[in-house]
């Protein structure tokens, strides 16, 4: 008998195939690892869609461009043409559009200053029609990518936040986290300093998830080093590709150096906070009186 999908109101049909199968709920040992595991991979996949689909325009668009547009304009067109998409087809609200937005501004904001004269953090070596500050448009999406697969993760697995800190707390950590990404050029790199008090912060918060019919639990802070190193891999595939270079890259390629892993953790916490302030996900965070 073949598993029957049914579709709530408002879910995209796509979501509708990641629900439990009721024939599973007895499942117990390999086999229950096996589908939790499977149903955990395909979930993520979903959560990365726009990630995934803007990544696989950075390997498909040749370094020359298509249709003499430059590749820098291209990978832009198609991650306004994946954005529009996303939303026609219900899988992104436009209430989560307005916190991409936001991460769009704020990561364009953060690659301008790096990318500046005095600075020269790393750069876009190639011509676009698109630049602006030296910096082209679609750049920002790399960091709106971080934030919609936070918000789609949040809507697949269910998340619940147990042992939040206060909201102002987090906030101000996040503001700190960002504003040291640009103060470290001039009064000191604080890091490390900051995570010290991310440790503390968030040392009792725990992330609950369900891969497929059943609860599952991390510490939170474990989940947020574990993206930040995805996307420091992804950062390594991009710079090979020439999307953008750091300074020890011009002459030829190198892995990008591992204390990047730190900064993208850092990145993923201060988006994280911004997420878990919409309306629609407060109601999963516990926060303790």
């Amino acid at each position: 008998m073949a598993k029957v999908v049914s579709v709530e109101e408002g879910q995209p049909l796509l979501d509708s195939y990641f629900g439990p199968d009721p024939r599973h709920s007895d499942l117990a040992g390999f086999r229950r690892f096996a589908i939790e595991f499977t149903f955990f991979g395909l979930k993520e996949a979903r959560a990365c869609l726009f990630a995934g689909l803007f990544f696989l325009a950075v390997f498909a668009v040749p370094r020359a461009g298509l249709l003499h547009i430059p590749r820098y304009d291209v990978l832009l067109i198609i991650a306004l043409g994946i954005q529009i998409w996303m939303i026609w087809a219900k899988l992104e609200s436009f209430d989560e559009l307005k916190a991409v937005c936001l991460f769009h501004v704020i990561g364009f904001a953060l690659e301008v200053f790096k990318t500046s004269g005095s600075i020269q953090s790393w750069a876009y070596p190639d011509p676009a029609y698109t630049k602006l500050f030296g910096v082209p448009l679609f750049s920002g999406f790399m960091y709106a990518a971080v934030g919609s697969y936070i918000i789609q993760a949040w809507r697949l697995f269910d998340l619940r936040i147990k042992h939040h800190p206060p909201y102002w707390m987090a906030a101000a950590l996040a503001i700190v986290i960002y504003a040291n990404f640009f103060a470290h050029h001039y009064i000191g790199d604080y890091r490390w300093y900051i995570a010290a008090c991310l440790l503390g912060l968030y040392a009792r918060s725990t992330v609950v998830f369900r891969p497929y019919d059943r609860d599952r639990r991390m510490p939170l802070l474990l989940s947020f080093v574990l993206i930040g190193f995805f996307i420091w891999l992804a950062e390594n595939i991009s710079t090979f590709l020439g999307v953008w270079k750091y300074p020890n890259q011009l002459g030829a390629w190198s892995m990008v150096h591992i204390g990047k892993w730190s900064s993208w953790c850092l990145l993923v916490i201060m988006t994280f906070t911004i997420v878990a302030n919409l309306k629609h996900i407060k109601r999963y965070i516990h926060v303790p009186e």
